[in-house]
């Protein structure tokens, strides 16, 4: 691993197909325009169409010949994952990445279209539904790679509380969310077992950006933003773990990536820390399980053998 990797370090990458959920803004931005600068086709997938169209001419002027495409997703609706995955499926015959980008935190209590808990339904059960209605494209595209991006919150306050999973009560924005970025390494984890269970030629791998400025935190106190400022990077570098985890040739399945700074709060792409909480196959296993029955999307495809 380079000690100060950046996106000119990303491969040629005409060919590719990638998909990155909540790619109007932040993260996924750059993601997108980093990509898409390496030659890859990039599908936006985005809730908000206007904000989503205004990325996308963002990116072609900065670089005019990028294959950059806008499809409507919203996270929070197992009606529009659907919908987006059928289209998908039914435009392209290939997968090569897809980046689990999009997520919220800390918002007042809320429910899905599906009624679950905000936090818990966008940030895990809608990546899961997605992965597993796009799971034929990328288990027939050779290398594909799943990125799931996670927390460094996954660390702190969190255990998957199956008895209380939609928080129904006693809800804190801050477990609340902590459980989400627990239940991405969760699914990332088991993902890749799967995968070499089955033989498939696909990875699953996370990232967290530290601390990143994004409109993620717009539902934080505003002494929080303002402190926040002070100490956070800018996207183009907090984004940099995500596209290492995408796109670097000694990416093994399984692994995750964070800043290389102090806490992992800042800096390059570098191997980061996991909490013992996200290796626990039997937790993962019955998150799995109960994902599926909540979703409704089983990936027969990933059996146990």
């Amino acid at each position: 691993m380079l000690s100060k990797w950046t996106v000119d370090n990303i491969p040629d990458l005409t060919g590719k197909v990638t998909i990155i959920t909540g790619a109007n803004s932040g993260l996924g931005y750059e993601d997108a325009r980093a990509l898409a600068y390496k030659g890859a086709t990039i599908i936006l997938a985005c809730r908000n169409m206007e904000k989503g169209e205004i990325a996308l001419q963002q990116i072609r002027r900065w670089h005019s010949e990028a294959r950059v495409e806008l499809m409507q997703l919203n996270l929070a609706d197992l009606a529009s994952i659907h919908n987006f995955a059928n289209e998908f499926n039914g435009k392209y015959s290939k997968l090569d990445i897809l980046i689990n980008n999009a997520g919220l935190m800390f918002p007042p209590f809320m429910t899905t279209a599906d009624g679950f808990e905000l936090h818990f339904g966008t940030n895990h059960l809608g990546h899961f539904a997605l992965t597993g209605l796009l799971l034929d494209h990328i288990i027939n595209t050779p290398k594909a790679r799943v990125v799931n991006v996670s927390s460094l919150a996954h660390r702190f306050f969190s255990k998957i509380n199956f008895c209380n999973l939609n928080v129904e009560t006693a809800y804190n924005r801050i477990s609340a969310y902590c459980q989400s970025k627990l239940a991405n390494l969760l699914f990332t984890f088991e993902l890749q077992r799967r995968f070499k269970t089955n033989r498939i030629d696909a990875i699953a791998v996370a990232a967290h950006p530290g601390l990143t400025s994004t409109n993620l935190k717009r539902y934080s106190p505003r002494w929080s933003n303002i402190f926040g400022q002070l100490i956070t990077q800018k996207p183009e570098i907090g984004a940099l773990p995500t596209l290492y985890a995408a796109t670097a040739p000694d990416v093994k399945g399984g692994d995750y990536y964070g800043p290389s700074g102090l806490m992992e709060l800042r800096g390059y792409p570098a191997r980061a820390k996991i909490s013992k909480k996200a290796y626990d196959k039997t937790v993962a296993d019955r998150l799995w399980m109960i994902s599926k029955e909540l979703t409704g999307v089983q990936y027969h495809q990933l059996s146990k053998k």
